[in-house]
């Protein structure tokens, strides 16, 4: 089963979904280490100002390890002038083989400058920034992934799909909840399967819930899309990708990885490591690496104190050690998955003032509504 877009097969047809602070390129070789290299892993968002402006956190967020083919980046902004420099140099210096437009943040700081989920409202706005896109990308495919709307009062996933189909966007991904939602409640998989219908004529990938591999095998049988977006199923749990390869290629029967603490106490060390090496600092490495440990010991047994412990330490010496004080022999524990990471909803989505008058008003923002740092 192969997912194409553009001239790139992806087989599986999985793809990482772009998270902030999450999908750098320490967690993008862990999860292609387990997938051996299959599917297709997205970059941080990058925003088309700071890129644009060279901004030096943001060329180090670009940084590509060589063994990432295809390479593909994440693009967030307002002003379709400046994503179409965007665009323009990541063509002209060979940054990317593959670009996405982020259409999808349902965060505060994004939604409030008309970004994110909250720009498919202005359908004019929306055309005029994938035009720009499509036609700077040269020989680049040009992607996007966008939430049903802001709202269930305020859909726009089906007018969105239209025009990127018009203005020769390649493929389009949907995660199944509105702006509003942010990441609580359940994925509305029935929405995926009403853009497929709506677009037959490029892929459509579906998001939202997939928190193992059987979730995916179960949305594209449902749903009919051609691919599946894995955001938040794999936090803490990078192996997933193994499991898609082994359900999508192999016939899986449902049996997936199940690691002992001592083996994903193993990925825990690799993943801090890793960060540390792309951060060129040791200590920053551990202290980023963090966030990820209570994903990484769900539904172990570890106590709150040493819980506490893991999640301060400040060197890999450190963090080993207070890995070797779990019981390691603990089995895969039931129940493991299911959600990882922000799940709140949200009742109101904060939008530039007016901003819902006219879904028609090509509201170009301009370079003062352009978020000016790349990750979230």
């Amino acid at each position: 089963m192969t997912l194409q877009i553009g001239p790139h097969s992806v087989q599986p047809p999985v793809v990482l979904a772009p998270m902030a602070g999450i999908t750098n390129a320490p967690f993008r070789t862990l999860c292609r280490e387990f997938s051996g290299g299959k599917g297709l892993f997205v970059s941080e968002m990058i925003t088309t100002r700071a890129l644009v402006e060279r901004d030096a956190k943001t060329m180090r967020l670009i940084h590509f390890d060589g063994s990432e083919k295809p390479r593909s980046i994440q693009l967030y902004g307002v002003d379709p002038v400046t994503v179409g420099k965007a665009v323009r140099m990541i063509v002209d210096e060979d940054l990317a083989d593959h670009i996405d437009l982020n259409f999808g943040c349902p965060v505060p700081k994004v939604t409030r400058k008309g970004g994110g989920s909250a720009l498919p409202y202005k359908r004019n706005l929306l055309r005029s920034i994938l035009r720009q896109a499509v036609g700077n990308a040269g020989a680049l495919p040009v992607t996007m992934k966008m939430r049903k709307g802001i709202d269930d009062d305020h859909l726009t996933y089906l007018d969105a799909g239209r025009i990127a189909v018009e203005e020769g966007v390649t493929a389009i991904a949907l995660h199944g909840r509105t702006a509003a939602q942010h990441y609580g409640g359940t994925a509305d998989w029935e929405a995926i399967a009403r853009l497929k219908e709506a677009v037959p004529e490029i892929p459509v990938l579906g998001n939202g819930d997939i928190w193992s591999a059987a979730d995916a095998v179960r949305m594209m049988r449902e749903t009919g899309c051609d691919g599946v977006v894995v955001g938040r199923g794999c936090l803490g749990r990078p192996w997933l990708f193994g499991d898609l390869v082994a359900a999508f290629e192999e016939g899986g029967d449902g049996t997936y990885a199940q690691p002992t603490l001592r083996e994903v106490a193993r990925v825990m060390l690799r993943h801090a490591q890793l960060l540390g090496e792309w951060l060129e600092d040791e200590a920053r490495g551990v202290i980023d690496f963090r966030k990820h440990v209570a994903w990484y010991t769900k539904g172990f047994s570890v106590g709150s104190e040493l819980r506490k412990k893991l999640a301060v330490a400040s060197s890999l010496e450190e963090l080993g050690a207070l890995l070797s004080e779990l019981d390691l022999d603990q089995p895969w524990p039931a129940h493991a998955d299911g959600p990882r990471g922000r799940t709140s909803g949200r009742n109101k989505v904060v939008l530039p003032d007016g901003w819902l008058n006219d879904p028609y008003d090509c509201a170009i923002v301009g370079e003062e509504a352009e978020l000016d740092t790349s990750g979230g």
